[in-house]
């Protein structure tokens, strides 16, 4: 715990050194906005986060209060800067600051717009740090999909993709900007506070708890996880090097215990698969709450606690525990640097998904038969949803339909078919290691393959990745995709977007 406080320190006197760098451009605003073509005004410009200080104080223990928040970010100019924006649509803003002086700042649609004392020069360090207040909603009966910070039975979660993360603290919210991150709560007694990465502090006094977690590899903003409440941590142990620990809703602990005591082999299966594991820490987050999705919020991967309970089985739940698991990897290590490059993150996470479906649940052939599938609602799914790797719209039912899943993994499946198992095999080991902590583009990935596999395989990607038809299926020239039907069927297909992960579309 000692060399974990010291490496924080060095990381926060590190980012908080500002060396001269020589500029003669006239300084300007950076942009209110990151480049996204999906989401125009989400994350911001003239400036790289490098690391983020967030403190939080849950004046009690009820799961929907308002939260008191610092955060405190260190960044470099990636220009001669006048001005810069933070993302933030909470509750309230109370004081800015910019290297420890007092910035000009606004605040309107969701951009706190600071202007410090003293413009800063290109490649100049500096820290930003702002006040504000922030509040969990309680999500109503009729919402299966509740994002943001919300609460659940005893407490409360956050679930920040793609785009909510900033309701509940100001940052640049975009994946293509990742920080590293410390995390510190202060709690009532007797409430459990965990959050992304390692704890490395936690102490009693006064009546309060006082703890801080350090995700020491690069975060995007909506992988955040702030879970504080009624919850149960259950200390698994180490799995090659990895702190597995599970945190579950007190109100079902007892009841998903033996769901959740599969995540160390779940953690082995993907490690022999993909190899070492990018962070220090893994679990799943169970949480007592109504909701119809799974997140892999990094290091905790969110979860509904019901998926774990009758009707559910193994067969159901195991296969999602992995695809979220896989995600640590593809989507969490690996980030997308665009949101048209979410397919990077599910397809794979799909494609593992469903191996692993076919090697313990439903045997072999069931892998093919599900490509088949797919396969055969492709052309359907391009034309409501657009190209795999270029969705139309961000809604989560456009940005994460079933396209980008099962649609994602059937190419990846298309990939394995021409370069075979072996060089499948390492294409995703070595993209997993070679860009781990980065944010990256489906054309990186395209270039990989080909650096990879010593083939020119850019025709056949693009045509599988951002073709408005599917193309032929290596190995299966019988496959067919049905034709395309009224855009009226967009709206059963809705029921396969993020919902969703828990599966119940694939069988």
């Amino acid at each position: 715990m000692m060399r974990r406080t010291a490496a924080l320190a060095a990381v926060l006197a590190l980012a908080a050194s500002a060396p001269a760098v020589a500029s003669h451009t006239a300084p300007s605003p950076g942009s209110a906005g990151i480049g996204d073509v999906l989401f125009p005004t989400l994350g911001n410009g003239g400036y790289d986060a490098q690391h983020y200080s967030l403190a939080v104080r849950y004046p009690t223990g009820a799961p929907g209060e308002t939260v008191h928040g610092r955060v405190t970010m260190f960044a470099r100019a990636t220009q001669a800067l006048s001005r810069f924006d933070l993302d933030f649509s909470g509750d309230s803003v109370g004081s800015v600051s910019v290297d420890g002086r007092p910035a000009r700042w606004t605040w309107s649609g969701g951009e706190i717009v600071i202007t410090p004392a003293h413009a800063m020069r290109d490649h100049e360090k500096f820290a930003v740090r702002v006040t504000y207040t922030a509040h969990a909603f309680t999500p109503a009966v009729n919402d299966p999909f509740p994002f943001g910070f919300f609460t659940v039975n005893g407490g409360s979660v956050t679930a920040g993709q793609p785009n909510f993360s900033n309701t509940f603290y100001p940052v640049n919210d975009h994946p293509a900007d990742m920080a590293s991150y410390d995390i510190r709560f202060d709690v009532p007694a007797g409430t459990t506070a965990v959050g992304n990465g390692d704890l490395v502090f936690r102490r009693s006094v006064g009546g309060r708890t006082y703890s801080q977690y350090f995700m020491r590899q690069p975060l995007a903003s909506e992988l955040i996880q702030l879970a504080v409440g009624d919850f149960d941590v259950t200390d698994r142990g180490r799995v090659d090097h990895v702190h597995v620990r599970d945190v579950s809703s007190h109100s079902v602990t007892a009841a998903i215990a033996p769901a959740l005591a599969r995540t160390p082999d779940h953690l082995r299966w993907m490690i022999d698969r993909v190899g070492r594991y990018p962070f220090g820490a893994y679990g799943v987050l169970a949480a007592d709450q109504a909701f119809f999705y799974a997140l892999e919020t990094q290091t905790l991967s969110l979860h509904p606690a019901f998926l774990f309970l009758a009707p559910f089985t193994p067969a159901g739940y195991e296969p999602i525990m992995v695809h979220e698991l896989a995600h640590q990897w593809f989507g969490d290590s690996v980030a997308p640097v665009r949101w048209q490059d979410v397919w990077l993150n599910e397809g794979h996470a799909d494609y593992y998904q469903q191996v692993y479906s076919e090697q313990f649940f439903f045997g072999p052939g069931y892998t093919v038969d599900y490509w088949r599938d797919a396969y055969r609602r492709a052309n359907q799914l391009r034309h409501d949803f657009g190209p795999v790797a270029k969705p139309t719209g961000n809604d989560i039912f456009t940005l994460f339909s079933d396209n980008v899943y099962s649609g994602g993994s059937l190419a990846l499946y298309a990939l394995r078919q021409v370069i075979g198992e072996d060089q499948f095999s390492k294409v995703e080991r070595s993209w997993v290691k070679r860009y781990k902590g980065e944010s990256v583009s489906t054309e990186q990935w395209i270039a990989h393959v080909n650096h990879v596999t010593h083939r020119n395989l850019t025709a056949f990607l693009r045509a599988w990745l951002y073709g408005d038809t599917v193309p032929p299926m290596p190995g299966h020239p019988d496959w067919t995709a049905d034709p395309v039907t009224a855009a009226a069927v967009r709206a059963a297909s809705r029921l396969s977007a993020r919902a969703l992960e828990l599966g119940t579309y694939k069988r």
